[in-house]
């Protein structure tokens, strides 16, 4: 066995040691690379300049487009968190699905899904669900292990329902490979974009959802008793329209806004970011301005809402650019217009964030997006320095010879791979998978045929079915901290096996369908 293998295999398994031992992820992927790389520097078989090209490296990531969109994305999750706007959606929903049987499970699984689709953050949606939720399923005569299953299972969708940050991260992995493919077989490779896994993604996402609702459906069909329909105080007042729409209609809305622009083109994954980061801001303000605003401050965010669609309907009707060689009277009428509409949405913008202060959410919202946005990027840095010296030995060439060897070409390979990355989902966070597995395994699998987006997707789906699979799984753990103390953590493992098998169907489904998850990026391209 040569010796650059052995340290290749030596290297990887020692990252995944120290990563079980419980050591920082950043500091173990750098410092197990730093001693590896020394190793092979004194032994001659890494040059030493190949070492020097690590400030660049980490420069090429920081300056990276696609990775700004993290931090806008989390900042847009955790602002939306900490508003609140999660009860609403909640609170909203059970009581529109009450008096139907099996409801309140309806509804964690429909309030999943839209706080995925805006907050993307697992831990904080199934803590805030099973906070929220769970007490009242388990006092209404809901099955402990029927209602922590729905609930763990509803907050992991953050991970496969764009926008995602395990998306935007995959895509960024996925793409590279994609190029590392190219070069190694000689042919071109086509760009892979976050808003391709955004489109390929949301069908998958959607089936998922469809799947739990059809699983409650007729788990309340053939046991009444484990899902009863909720029992309303009588005292309670009905929602009223207004109620509905602006609890649920506006979080759609900014859904739609960030989505829409992305996959028509409109913006790219971060200016939609930015949007999705401005719109929380202002639906937190909204949430917030009864208890902590002035008496003007809901109407300035309202107006900041109608400065919004102005601005897009004078963007649509006129030029708006004041580079043009010859202005004409009306769009400079226009352009006035757009002036005064962009004043009025920074006006909003300042009260919305002049509430949030009040309620002493806005630092301590930008202080938890940058801890996390953080240890994302310090992530990077270490797992960059990692397949910087993994490569350096060759890993990859062995990594691609062992692939290829599997029997059975694309499908064999696949399976392994597959399954690696679930086992290791029970011990690593999807994060260093992404940073470090999925370089390596990736451009083997597209040169034996593999869809990039496919491929993506794919791993997204598996990543995500790992967070709910006993014993390991992170939402279950995020769940049995927050759970009453009467819920047995045998109940919530129990509960979780459904929809594992759920996502096992929905992952053969897509693996067996491509078009799945690649219809909707050649659509929209």
């Amino acid at each position: 066995m040569e010796i650059e293998l052995i340290l290749a295999l030596g290297m990887f398994l020692t990252a995944i040691a120290a990563l079980l031992a419980g050591y920082p992820v950043a500091l173990t992927l750098g410092g197990v690379a730093l001693i590896f790389g020394f190793i092979g520097v004194q032994m001659d078989l890494i040059p030493m300049p190949i070492l020097r090209n690590l400030p660049s490296r980490i420069l090429g990531s920081m300056e990276n487009q696609v990775l700004i969109a993290v931090p806008l994305f989390v900042l847009m999750g955790v602002i939306l968190e900490r508003s609140k706007v999660a009860d609403d959606l909640l609170h909203t929903a059970s009581r529109l699905l009450a008096r139907v049987r099996g409801g309140l499970g309806y509804a964690v699984v429909i309030v999943g899904a839209l706080l995925a689709a805006s907050t993307g953050i697992v831990g904080a949606t199934v803590i805030t669900m099973t906070l929220i939720a769970l007490p009242t399923m388990l006092r209404q005569g809901y099955d402990p292990k029927l209602a922590t299953g729905t609930i763990a299972a509803s907050g992991t969708l953050g991970q496969i329902i764009p926008p995602s940050i395990v998306l935007i991260l995959l895509a960024d992995a996925v793409s590279n490979a994609n190029q590392s493919a190219a070069m190694r077989s000689g042919q071109g490779a086509g760009v892979v974009s976050v808003g391709d896994l955004f489109a390929g993604a949301l069908v998958p996402g959607l089936m998922l959802v469809g799947l739990y609702l059809l699983y409650l459906i007729i788990t309340a069909m053939l046991r009444p008793s484990a899902s009863p329909a909720v029992k309303l105080d009588d005292g309670a007042e009905p929602l009223s329209v207004a109620q509905v729409v602006q609890t649920l209609g506006a979080p759609l809305a900014l859904i739609v806004a960030v989505l829409g622009s992305i996959l028509g083109g409109l913006a790219s994954p971060t200016e939609a970011a930015a949007i999705g980061a401005g719109g929380a801001l202002l639906l937190a303000g909204l949430r917030l301005s009864p208890e902590h605003g002035r008496a003007g401050d809901p109407y300035s965010i309202w107006a900041a809402f109608g400065a919004i669609l102005g601005l897009l309907v004078l963007s649509n009707v006129a030029d708006l650019r004041l580079n043009q060689e010859d202005i004409s009277s009306v769009d400079w009428l226009f352009i006035g217009l757009a002036m005064i509409a962009t004043l009025v949405f920074f006006g909003g913008f300042l009260a919305a964030a002049r509430v949030l202060v009040r309620a002493s959410q806005l630092n301590a919202a930008l202080t938890l997006g940058v801890q996390i946005t953080s240890m994302v990027f310090l992530i990077l840095i270490g797992a960059s320095l990692f397949a910087l010296v993994f490569r350096a030995y060759g890993g990859e060439h062995y990594v691609e010879a062992l692939l290829t060897s599997i029997p059975g070409g694309l499908w064999g390979a696949l399976a392994v791979t597959m399954l690696v990355m679930f086992l290791l989902g029970f011990f690593l966070d999807f994060i260093e998978i992404v940073f470090v597995v999925v370089p390596i395994v990736a451009p083997p699998l597209i040169i034996l045929g593999a869809d990039p987006i496919w491929l993506a997707i794919l791993m997204a789906l598996n990543l995500q079915t790992s967070f709910l699979t006993p014993p390991f799984g992170f939402a279950l753990f995020y769940l049995r901290g927050a759970a009453p103390e009467g819920v047995k953590t045998i109940d919530i493992w129990r509960g979780a096996i459904p929809f594992i098998g759920l996502q096992l169907i929905m992952i053969a489904l897509v693996a067996a369908i491509p078009a799945l998850a690649t219809w909707l990026p050649s659509f929209v391209r």
